[in-house]
């Protein structure tokens, strides 16, 4: 009885929003604005670079997803699905003739890096994190100009991108200082330990939210006047010191979920300590809390929304600004569904990747 009543009342729900959202919903506002949810207010001239940094991501994700997933190859059925959803985008899409080449473009690369990854795995996969490594700096560099390239103020990165930038910078960086913060929390040196411990317990202790107004606030106070730091650096730092503290805390959990026997034999061996956690200790610590870690990864993503608090228009602060214009004013539903969609879609993704790779490293 109760799954019956729990069924009426989903499809109930479900006819509910169908019917709103086919009958009642402006979803022009999401066609009109769609360049701003994206790109904000980056210059309309210099989409290609942005083009060529979806590009260079996709392409490098899809080999690491081929080299990570290369057993299961493409099926005749997947490379139809793929190109149906392809074309989707295509049509669907306001996109105008550049646009939707490069969205072709980035398809054709996306199969061709799985094809590459699944086939060559043993080539490219020491050489993946190198690539990544190497393709942060092009991207910051494509982004913001200089060297070359016409710069592109801080203030105009708006929107999905400036999310993106944000969250990949901040986690690429609070990665490796939780690890240090969970190895330094269990040292054998008290104040390598106790600076570790109060670190964690301090930050831990204070809401993102009020490190990312010191650090917007606060900072600039104690720098001399000649040093201005642009207000994307000072919310970076604030994400990467709050994430590393909680970081820390999820690998310290996977090393004390190794047996000490395994360190006492590597010691035996004649392995040093620093041979002793690089080689045994941190990989099997990693792979026990990796649905910690991306669990703290997605926190990390979703948490980006409050920098609109500081001053920051990334997505969520564009959807505000959206929803100021006259001609969209009470589209509320329509522009949060749309904005929470987006989130989902990377989140889901990020949980989907570590559910794989938890499988793939457990056979």
């Amino acid at each position: 009885m109760l799954t019956v009543v729990c069924l009426v009342l989903l499809l109930w729900m479900l006819r509910g929003v169908i019917t709103w959202a086919t009958t009642q919903a402006q979803w022009a506002v999401i066609q009109v604005n769609l360049r701003l949810f994206l790109v904000g207010r980056f210059p309309q001239t210099l989409y290609w670079r942005t083009w060529i940094v979806l590009a260079i991501a996709s392409t490098l994700g899809a080999i690491t997803a081929g080299a990570f997933f290369g057993k299961q190859q493409l099926t005749k059925r997947g490379i139809a699905l793929f190109a149906f959803i392809i074309s989707v985008f295509l049509i669907v899409l306001p996109l105008d003739f550049t646009s939707r080449l490069w969205l072709l473009l980035i398809a054709v690369l996306l199969f061709v890096g799985f094809w590459l990854g699944g086939n060559f795995t043993k080539v490219l996969t020491p050489w993946l994190s190198l690539l990544w490594l190497l393709s942060f700096p092009i991207v910051l560099w494509l982004i913001g100009g200089g060297f070359g390239l016409q710069p592109v103020s801080t203030n105009l990165w708006n929107g999905l991108l400036l999310t993106l930038i944000m969250a990949g910078v901040s986690i690429v960086l609070s990665f490796p200082i939780g690890v240090l913060l969970a190895l330094g929390r269990t040292s054998n040196l008290p104040v390598v330990r106790w600076f570790s411990i109060l670190y964690i317990e301090i930050v831990r202790g204070v809401p993102l939210i009020g490190i990312l107004f010191l650090a917007q606030v606060m900072l600039p106070l104690f720098l001399s006047a000649d040093v201005r730091l642009d207000r994307v650096l000072r919310a970076i730092a604030g994400l990467v010191l709050f994430s590393a503290a909680y970081m820390a805390e999820n690998v310290r959990g996977g090393l004390q979920s190794i047996p000490r026997g395994q360190i006492e034999a590597a010691k035996a061996l004649g392995l040093n300590t620093a041979l002793v956690v690089l080689l045994i200790v941190l990989p099997q610590a990693l792979r026990n809390v990796i649905p910690a870690i991306v669990g703290q990864f997605i926190g990390l993503f979703k948490d980006t929304s409050l920098l609109s608090l500081v001053g920051l228009v990334e997505l969520t602060g564009i959807s505000r600004s959206i929803l100021a214009q006259p001609q969209f004013i009470g589209r509320y539903a329509e522009v949060y569904l749309f904005s929470g969609f987006i989130y989902w879609v990377f989140c889901y993704s990020m949980s989907l990747a570590s559910r794989r790779l938890e499988r793939q490293l457990s056979n």
